[in-house]
């Protein structure tokens, strides 16, 4: 007769490397106040005795999964990443594990990954929602149990429940670049930005109609051009409007994929930034960083968005935050080598 071995427990674990089963959970899952020795011995002892986490026994025993979920739309986009990490690195020091989901800004694939969340019964989740067709999702997630944080987008179902949300000064940061540009001279600016649709692209497009207002400039010198996240997309857009008779002597434009495509057609047109052609990134990206002449940036951490977020979450999981709860994150302008004044010409 085979003989039958039993599966090794956490008892067995702690036993083995000599600690408490609590040290053995924090090690395992990658809490924080584990030594380098605890954790080295528990993982020893854990591969040795070939020990394997039972989460679906503990998920009925403690009524968790362990396991947050993340909705965002766009995983590559830096912006976007630096967030993720942050949040992912405070919920795994309290022995969470965050699973991501990439809408690709689809409708179809946002209520897709929502009802998937939720089939899951995952303990919480942070979403940025990349669409308002999906209102009656958000609602539907929204009475689901699971507590949910908002990462800078709009907050649906305002009123029927509290959302906490961790939100970005968009509109006082393009309002703070186009005043510079205007202080250096520029009259005609461009704003290239995602669409109006969502909070950031709305917000910055409401500063930077402010600043013209405020100086009491012709408006017809804001010329706002919405993007699609496409590096190709927005080459083709600066193309157009570099090419004007009366082109814009400055662009605002966010730090990604567009950024990339405007310096591209500056380029391509010959157009020497900052000489002929002032530039702001929106977004503290490598590129801006990088780009020589180095860009002129709106900053704010993105780290500190997702760790609030994070908290946030956290505190709704322990039944510690009461009514609604916001942040809003400054922004700030960062100056570096790419703005002058306009040329005379």
């Amino acid at each position: 007769m085979a003989e039958i071995v039993s599966k090794a427990t956490i008892r067995d674990v702690a036993r083995a490397a000599g600690v408490s089963v609590g040290s053995v959970s924090r090690a395992l899952n990658g809490g924080k106040n584990v030594s380098a020795r605890v954790a080295r011995d528990v993982a020893a002892a854990a591969e040795k005795l070939r020990y394997q986490p039972d989460f679906q026994a503990r998920s009925l025993r403690t009524r968790t999964t362990g396991m947050v979920g993340c909705l965002v739309s766009d995983v590559a986009n830096p912006l976007y990443a630096s967030i993720v990490q942050a949040a992912e690195a405070r919920l795994r020091e309290t022995g969470l594990l965050m699973v991501v989901a990439n809408t690709a800004n689809d409708p179809a694939r946002e209520r897709a990954m929502v009802a998937a969340f939720r089939s899951r019964r995952l303990d919480g989740m942070l979403v940025a929602p990349g669409s308002d067709e999906n209102d009656r999702a958000w609602r539907d997630l929204a009475t689901g149990g699971a507590p949910v944080v908002i990462l800078d987008r709009d907050v649906p179902g305002e009123g029927d429940r509290p959302w906490p949300a961790v939100l970005v000064d968009h509109r006082e940061g393009a309002r703070t670049a186009t005043r510079y540009l205007i202080g250096l001279g520029h009259r005609r600016i461009a704003l290239l930005t995602p669409g109006a649709r969502m909070r950031p692209g709305r917000e910055r497009i409401a500063g930077f109609k402010a600043a013209f207002a405020e100086a009491d400039i012709d408006p017809e010198g804001a010329l706002i051009c919405l993007q699609e996240s496409s590096m190709d997309f927005a080459q083709g857009d600066a193309l157009e409007l570099l090419r004007r008779d009366r082109r814009p002597t400055a662009i605002i434009a966010l730090g990604t994929r567009i950024l990339a495509g405007a310096l591209r057609a500056a380029r391509d047109l010959g157009h020497s930034v900052p000489r002929d052609l002032s530039v702001i990134a929106v977004g503290d990206t490598d590129l801006a960083a990088v780009h020589s002449p180095a860009i002129t940036a709106l900053r704010w951490s993105l780290e500190d968005v997702g760790r609030a977020a994070a908290e946030l979450l956290l505190q709704r999981l322990r039944g510690t935050g009461e009514g609604q709860s916001r942040a809003l994150l400054p922004v700030d302008l960062v100056l570096r080598e790419s703005c002058v004044p306009p040329p005379t010409t």
